[in-house]
C-alpha cells in the first residue's frame, strides 16, 4: 500500500479539497485537527443556520439530518482513507451499520469527527466513528467503503 505525505495538521478545508472530491454543498468536513495514516482521524465541522438542508429540516426546528451526519463521517474517514492509501478517486459506501442517534446536532454546534480504521482488505476499507458535540456523544456508526 502506498503512503504519501502526512499532510500539515491542522487541515483547512482548501487542502481538504486536494483530497476529497466533494464540494459545497455537499462537502461536510471543514478543518481536521488530528490524523494518523492508517489509524484515526480528528475532523470538524461547524453548523450553520445558512446550511441550505437546514431551510427545511424542519422550519423553525432546525436539525441536521442524520444521513447529513453519517455522510459527514465517511468524508472524515475518505481524508484518512486517501491519505493512507497515497491517493483515492473514489469512494463508496459498502455497508453502513449499528448507527445510533443519542443527540440532536443544531445551528451553533460543532461536531467532532472522530474515525478510526478498524481494519483494509484490497480496496476495502472498515471505519467505527463517534461524532460528539460539547463533548457529548451524539452519532455513532459503523461502515465500509470502498476505496479506489
Amino acid at each position: 500500500m502506498n503512503v504519501m505525505e502526512t499532510p500539515k495538521i491542522p487541515m483547512n478545508v482548501i487542502e481538504i479539497q486536494k483530497l476529497i472530491p466533494h464540494r459545497y454543498p455537499f462537502l461536510f468536513v471543514d478543518r481536521v485537527i488530528e490524523l494518523v495514516p492508517h489509524e484515526k482521524i480528528v475532523a470538524i465541522r461547524n453548523v450553520t443556520i445558512s446550511d441550505p438542508m437546514l431551510q427545511g429540516h424542519f422550519p423553525n426546528n432546525p436539525i441536521v439530518p442524520g444521513v447529513v451526519l453519517v455522510e459527514g463521517a465517511a468524508q472524515a474517514a475518505t481524508l484518512l482513507g486517501s491519505v493512507s492509501k497515497g491517493g483515492c478517486q473514489a469512494c463508496l459506501f459498502t455497508e453502513i451499520s449499528n448507527a445510533r442517534f443519542r443527540k440532536p446536532v443544531v445551528p451553533g454546534d460543532v461536531i467532532h469527527y472522530n474515525v478510526t480504521l478498524k481494519r483494509t482488505k484490497s480496496h476495502f476499507f472498515w471505519f467505527e466513528a463517534s461524532l460528539t458535540v460539547d463533548g457529548e456523544q451524539a452519532v455513532e456508526v459503523e461502515f465500509s467503503a470502498m476505496m479506489k
